[in-house]
């Protein structure tokens, strides 16, 4: 089984595969699979080489701005200005460094998801079926397949029933394949090979099972070096948007400086090397060159606060839309209910039993009325029991926290009413041996099973949605096993009554087979069948997802739930989770008989749409972006791939999603809960919330800085501040300050404020006047600071002192402020602040005092010691700036509020 010549597996049988594999149909036993999975080694392509740590560091030099700051350095240099071009070189160098550390703590998060996206995979092993970890497969286990499962490893296919796969990936081509048993010529293209199933493909329909002949870099993927499973890292718009801003601001910047340098030495007759070093600083103060790598930290500490909450982002844009999402399109099994399936009604000929019992458990009671009965009074029970077990691909087990399901949870609960009425479901099975089935698909929405016992008896056994399977029926299960003629008035009015009480309906029938029969095709279920009866199943709605769709509705957020159940199993358990129109529900057969234009009323004004198909997920998508709303919308199966990619958000299940559901989403839940989807789209308006505080703190700060700069020089004043100062500034807050603002927590209004637009942009108005207004505050306090100092007769050291630590107090008093940017900032909570914000606080303040206090500093610097009292009168400068943009915040605030 080398990668070079792997071993023509599509040219052998079935039988000749197994045997040269030395398997079994059964599954590999324990300690056979430990020895293969010490020889071939975990099922995973290895990773591609990474870049050397030196070449990686080197990268974070290569942008616009660090070419200005090291010609910059250069420049310094041949004007000996051996100080200065330290003080830039450390700057440079520090900003390397931070985006270097935060660019290995993403790889490890990334490597952390991929872990956590790996594919599972259904195997059999010692005879029972399992789940086990995709990368744990060893040639010669036995990998069953269902519709949406990702091929885990490389298969030669021993079953197939209805078996088609997509192998894009592989082949280009769009088509999905038809799968079968038999061989194939020896050198038949990747493509022929319809006895094969490749891994990284995906089942689109049937189910099927095989041999895997290959894992890891053996496989046809590993072969080629592609991955469908790899988890893909996109720049996200915001991200582009203030790349350009920062190369608009740069290239302006740069020119500012070029004609202060012009205007400073030939009209102010300035020495040039001082106005170098000026200018030199402006471009320092203005260029915001820490914005992009803390804007990068903001998003990777947003990802890793998702993943804690169980939602796992694949493409980082994601992380933006939910900030915006404003309305969520969901499922609704699993997500608002538990995913814990009973059987709680059982409608036959005659009567409707109720079922009681704990979960999955088999035991329980049965009741007519309020009596509890023997259900082996009742043989009808018993046979409907029979259909339910053998119709079914499930497997039920008692494991240490009770009992739990290999399989679909609905399947799983049919199995435990089959114990409860008595039936030994495991022996059903052994006598009825399967012998060809149609699986379950949403085009058909039935599922049948062909049996033979050791007696030779043939029977057809199949289940659906009750409209599907009363019209293959013409007959129905009368007392004493006879038939009788089919009530469908009965049928119809017992299904809708067990629906109207949140119970999803199944169907149950059944016919005789010739003996001989060995094969089964729609056509022999397409009539003449008798119906045995019915079944109600409860899925109970998950408190926490009340309590989120409430929050939801205070957040501004729409919730509207899509589903394949019958229209008043969907009403009742709309009403019971909280939607607001749970009265009104429309069904695909509605929306089919809908033009576009009703439709995009229907979406808007409806919130439960039942009996849907992809197609029908696919329109309320399109028709709800129609009205410029963000679109959030979940899925878990390979027919929710189209709506999950169209919407601005999909969001697939990771515990019930299919490979497909998650390959088409920006967004796996690892919990499948619908409170998880709330707290993420919090988390997106938090970590949009932390970027344009970043924004508003950087942007204000910098143009301040540069202000006093700017206005020394065009008036041919003594720069309050000297270019070094500045240096030292960008140096020390930059690199701390508005990192913090990256921690910050959630704001207490954040989850009731309306959504925001779509197209909102991140400077807008507020921002630009904000800038303006810090601006000319920073100008007021430095220069009242530096001419206050000058005319008390201070040395000009300890008036640019006085200045240099004005600059940096109205910055830690313009943090405080920003922190809260939708609310009050004179609260108890925000004062407290958080660690990460007083942490660099205290960093921030014992550099300054080094630098103000620290002979060896101060030589560097030109700096000198504050008396006392002029510290306390600076710092008197930062709360005099903290109340007015506090008192104008609160002024727009309630103007603001006064129009609306």
């Amino acid at each position: 089984m080398s990668a070079a010549a792997p071993p023509p597996w599509h040219a052998k049988s079935g039988a000749e595969v197994l045997e040269a594999l030395q398997g079994t149909p059964g599954g590999l036993g324990a300690r056979e699979v430990a020895d293969r999975s010490a020889k071939y080694g975990p099922n995973r392509v290895p990773e591609p080489p990474k870049p050397s740590r030196v070449l990686a560091f080197l990268r974070h030099f290569d942008n616009l701005l660090i070419y200005v700051l090291l010609g910059c350095v250069v420049i310094t240099a041949l004007l000996r200005h051996w100080l200065d071009s330290a003080v830039i070189l450390a700057v440079v160098i520090v900003n390397a460094v931070i985006g270097f550390i935060q660019e290995g703590k993403t790889e490890k998060a990334l490597s952390a998801i991929r872990q956590m996206l790996a594919p599972q995979a259904a195997v059999m092993r010692g005879g029972g079926r399992f789940t086990v970890a995709g990368e744990a497969l060893v040639p010669g286990d036995i990998v069953l397949l269902e519709a949406g499962d990702k091929v885990p490893a490389d298969l030669r296919l021993l079953t197939a029933h209805g078996l088609t796969v997509q192998e894009a990936i592989l082949t280009g081509e769009s088509s999905t394949v038809d799968k079968q048993c038999g061989c194939v010529a020896a050198n038949a293209a990747l493509g022929d090979r319809s006895c094969m199933a490749f891994s990284g493909t995906i089942v689109a329909t049937g189910q099927g099972s095989g041999v895997v002949v290959a894992t890891g870099a053996q496989t046809e993927i590993g072969r080629i070096g592609a991955m469908l499973s790899q988890v893909e890292v996109l720049t996200t718009p915001l991200v582009q948007q203030m790349g350009v801003l920062s190369k608009w601001l740069t290239a302006l910047i740069l020119l500012v400086a070029a004609l202060l340098l012009v205007f400073g030495y030939f009209v102010g007759q300035r020495d040039f090397a001082e106005m170098f070093m000026a200018v030199v600083g402006l471009s320092v103060a203005a260029i915001p060159e820490g914005l992009p790598a803390v804007l990068t930290i903001t998003l990777a500490i947003g990802v890793q606060s998702m993943a804690k909450r169980n939602a796992i982002i694949r493409r980082l844009p994601a992380i933006e839309t939910l900030g915006s999402v404003s309305v969520i399109c969901t499922d609704k099994t699993g997500t608002l209910t538990r995913n814990e399936m009973m059987v709680a009604s059982v409608v036959t000929h005659q009567h409707v039993f109720s079922l009681e019992g704990d979960g999955y458990a088999p035991t329980g009671v049965v009741r007519l009325g309020r009596d509890e009965v023997d259900a082996g009074e009742h043989a009808i029970l018993a046979e409907l029991a029979r259909a339910a077990a053998l119709c079914n691909d499930a497997a039920l087990r008692r494991g240490d926290a009770g009992w739990a399901v290999e399989g679909d949870p609905m399947e799983g609960a049919l199995l435990a009413f089959a114990g409860k009425v008595g039936l030994d479901f495991h022996g059903e099975r052994q006598a009825w041996n399967r012998t060809d089935a149609i699986a379950f698909d949403a085009r058909h929405r039935f599922m049948a099973t062909l049996h033979h016992d050791p007696a030779r008896r043939a029977a057809v056994f199949l289940k659906g949605a009750p409209e599907r399977v009363l019209g293959m029926c013409d007959s129905q299960r009368a007392a004493g096993g006879a038939s009788e003629a089919l009530d469908i008035d009965y049928w119809n009015d017992r299904g809708e009554a067990i629906a109207s009480l949140g119970q999803r309906v199944l169907a149950f029938a059944t016919r005789a087979a010739p003996p001989q029969h060995a094969a089964l095709a729609h056509a022999d279920v397409e009539g003449g069948l008798t119906l045995l009866g019915m079944v109600g199943m409860i899925d109970p709605p998950r408190p926490d997802a009340i309590a989120a769709i409430a929050e939801c509705r205070g957040a501004g957020i729409g919730v509207k739930m899509i589903t394949g159940d019958h229209a008043r199993t969907a009403a009742a358990i709309g009403k019971q989770v909280g939607l607001r129109n749970h009265d009104t529900v429309l069904t695909g057969a509605d929306l089919d008989a809908m033009g576009e234009p009703a439709l995009k009323e229907a979406a808007l004004a409806c919130d439960i749409f039942a009996r849907t198909s992809p197609e029908h997920k696919l329109r309320l998508v399109m028709a709800l972006q129609a009205h410029g709303m963000t679109v959030a919308m979940t899925g878990d199966g390979v027919n929710d791939a189209p709506a999950l990619k169209r919407a601005d958000a999909g969001i697939a299940m990771g515990k019930k999603g299919s490979e497909a559901a998650k390959e088409a989403s920006q967004l796996v839940l690892a919990d499948d809960n619908f409170a998880s989807i709330v707290a993420a789209v919090r988390e997106g308006r938090t970590v949009y919330d932390n970027i344009r505080k970043v924004i508003s703190w950087t942007l204000p700060t910098n143009a301040g800085e540069a202000a006093t700069i700017i206005v020394a020089l065009l008036f041919g004043m003594t720069l309050p501040v000297t270019p070094i100062q500045i240096l030292w500034i960008n140096l020390i807050t930059a690199s701390t300050l508005g990192v913090a603002l990256a921690f910050e927590p959630t704001e207490e209004n954040t989850m009731r404020r309306a959504p925001r637009a779509r197209n909102e942009s991140l400077i807008g108005a507020t921002l630009a006047w904000h800038i303006g207004l810090v601006a000319v505050l920073f100008l007021c306090g430095v220069f009242g600071i530096f001419s206050y100092a000058i005319g008390r007769g201070y040395p000009l050291e300890l008036a640019r002192t006085m200045a240099l630590n004005t600059l940096v107090v109205m910055e830690i008093f313009h943090l405080f402020f920003i922190r809260n940017i939708y609310g009050t900032s004179l609260t108890w909570r925000a004062v407290r602040g958080t660690r990460a914000v007083w942490t660099t606080v205290a960093i921030v303040t014992l550099a300054q005092f080094a630098v103000t206090y620290a002979p060896p500093l101060q030589a560097v610097f030109s700096t000198a010691a504050v008396p006392l009292l002029d510290g306390m009168l600076i710092v008197g400068v930062g709360v005099a700036m903290f109340a007015i943009i506090e008192i104008e915040k609160q002024i727009r605030i309630r103007l603001v509020a006064m129009r609306a």
